[in-house]
């Protein structure tokens, strides 16, 4: 089953949709308070995390914030009645990939988690603490922005650790551009767009010494990423 971790401070309004998503077959995790979130996230090891913005002691944008920290390619949906573009723009910024305002029907809530389960191929992407990927001769630890070949360390920046997650993640599959567009910077603007291909060419350089490891652009479909072992 699916694992959702549904954070939501309204009682009546969180028991209607737990059900509603357990009667589809989802397994779900619902937290209350912020301040318990991320003990439940580590535990509970959710692929996909739905957040109330307006919450006790911790908001959803400071937990978007810190379970990007955890997994950087975490799927993240907001729920909220805040309206205002400021407030959709600062959930994107703090690292959601889709902004649901209350009221809502559940119906729409499940094709958005569906959707972007597909996005992500409904695979977990926790990294465990000590967790790391094996990138041909290189390694990759997500949670700690590294990249390892023999004795050389390699810091990345938040945006490099996302787009090599999200690259790793779909190994020897072809990735849309604007879904990378979409989960990194929330957008497909020309500006994003440049930055993404910035982006691309630094990753190019830091995996050169492997000849197993290709970043392949598939000109106006996205990117593939070779990895030969």
């Amino acid at each position: 089953m699916t694992k959702i971790l549904y954070v939501e401070d309204e009682p009546f309004l969180g028991k209607i949709v737990k059900e509603s998503l357990e009667s589809r077959q989802f397994e779900v995790c619902m937290v209350a308070d912020g301040s318990d979130v991320i003990t439940q996230f580590k535990a509970f090891q959710p692929v996909i995390c739905v957040l109330d913005v307006m919450l006790p002691h911790r908001d959803g944008y400071a937990l978007a914030q810190d379970i990007r920290q955890l997994a950087p390619e975490m799927p993240i949906i907001f729920l909220t009645a805040k309206t205002q573009t400021e407030d959709v723009l600062k959930g994107f910024q703090a690292g959601g990939n889709d902004y649901v305002r209350k009221p809502f029907s559940m119906e729409e809530l499940i094709v958005r988690i569906q959707n972007l389960l597909q996005l992500t191929n409904a695979k977990p992407v926790l990294v465990a603490p000590n967790g790391h990927i094996v990138l041909g001769s290189y390694t990759f630890y997500p949670h700690k922005y590294e990249l390892y070949r023999a004795d050389n360390l390699r810091k990345l920046s938040h945006r490099e650790t996302e787009l090599l997650s999200i690259l790793a993640e779909n190994r020897n599959f072809t990735v849309p551009r604007r879904d990378i567009l979409m989960r990194v910077w929330g957008d497909d603007s020309f500006f994003n767009s440049r930055n993404l291909d910035v982006y691309i060419t630094r990753l190019r350089d830091y995996l050169r010494e492997d000849p197993a490891l290709e970043i392949v652009t598939l000109k106006g479909v996205g990117y593939l990423f070779k990895c030969e072992v």
